[in-house]
């Protein structure tokens, strides 16, 4: 990348959406150089991070996320917020491409001058994100976006990875999933800020009301000690039904909770979680590089049952502590 460090800093924090994008491909990329400049990038940039509202939008696919994203962030463009999306695509498990075609589906959207959007490929990344989406969202702060939203690859189990770098976790719901609420396990439901049900309009009206119902119903099962028990609400991306209700209620669960303390214990934990994952994540590369023979000799002893799995692993750290 021939572009210095210190000029792709002066354009992500004055706000030139080219140099923000130029940056996130700096941070996707895998070369040991674009690592050692994004690393650098990253720690200048992070003093100007951490303002903003981050969002986690899930759902199964066809609930209607890019629609439900566009019809929620023409609302908050109107009240003069800056929108950054970060849509995450999934991959094939067989040529590794994906069509990141977020742009597209949030056609209006995306022509505003206060909206970045930014679709990455999931590779082998669990939990519904981009390996870097994290620091996407500390690049997309430095440059001013103040509402950030993490529209993940799909519902399931492994999206908390999506709620532990968001503030607010809103989840997607159709009103005839076929299933009732045995469609959303209970694990995805109590990270859930919001549940919404989503397509609310013409015939579906009287089926998005009953899965409310429905909906509330189980999370009188399901919240458990938590102070904040998720909220359920009727959404039409087409007509805008209800998308001001909702976005009035995540302003201020989102002022109550930066009020108390919530939100600043709740990044910290954040912070040191990811610390955790890229720390594992590091040792694995360096054992990679520096021990593929001892590395290569271990996985063959695991893949041919000579050697139990949880074995082979203390066997290859206890090689790394010695290196």
């Amino acid at each position: 990348m021939n572009i210095s460090v210190e000029a792709l800093k002066s354009g992500v924090l004055s706000g030139d959406t080219r140099a923000l994008a130029k940056v996130i491909t700096l941070f996707e990329s895998a070369r040991p150089d674009h690592r050692e400049m994004a690393n650098e990038l990253l720690s200048q940039l992070l003093p100007h991070s951490g303002q903003s509202l981050r969002l986690a939008i899930s759902g199964s696919p066809g609930v209607g996320k890019s629609t439900f994203i566009e019809a929620f962030g023409e609302q908050l463009l109107s009240a003069g917020h800056r929108l950054a999306v970060l849509a995450v695509d999934p991959s094939s498990p067989i040529s590794g491409g994906s069509i990141l075609g977020d742009r597209i589906r949030m056609e209006s959207l995306s022509r505003h001058p206060d909206v970045f959007i930014r679709p990455s490929p999931a590779g082998k990344m669990l939990g519904g994100t981009a390996r870097r989406t994290r620091e996407a969202i500390i690049a997309c702060e430095a440059a001013g976006f103040d509402r950030i939203c993490v529209e993940t690859v799909g519902v399931g189990q492994s999206e908390t990875l999506a709620a532990s770098m968001t503030d607010l976790f809103v989840l997607l719901y159709l009103p005839n999933s076929g299933d009732d609420v045995q469609g959303i396990k209970r694990g995805i439901l109590e990270l859930a800020d919001f549940v919404v049900i989503t397509k609310a309009d013409g015939a579906l009206i009287t089926a998005a009301n009953l899965a409310k119902s429905q909906i509330e119903q189980a999370l009188m099962l399901t919240r458990g000690t938590s102070h904040y028990p998720p909220q359920v609400f009727t959404v039409s991306s087409i007509t805008g039904e209800g998308i001001a209700e909702l976005g009035e209620a995540l302003l201020a669960t989102a002022k109550d909770r930066q009020g108390s303390g919530f939100f600043a214990n709740k990044r910290r934990q954040q912070s040191l979680a990811w610390f955790r994952s890229e720390f594992i994540d590091q040792i694995v590369a360096d054992a990679d590089r520096k021990l593929a023979d001892d590395a290569e000799a271990i996985r063959a002893e695991v893949e041919n049952s000579t050697v139990a799995p949880s074995v082979a692993a203390r066997k290859l750290i206890s090689k790394i502590l010695k290196k």
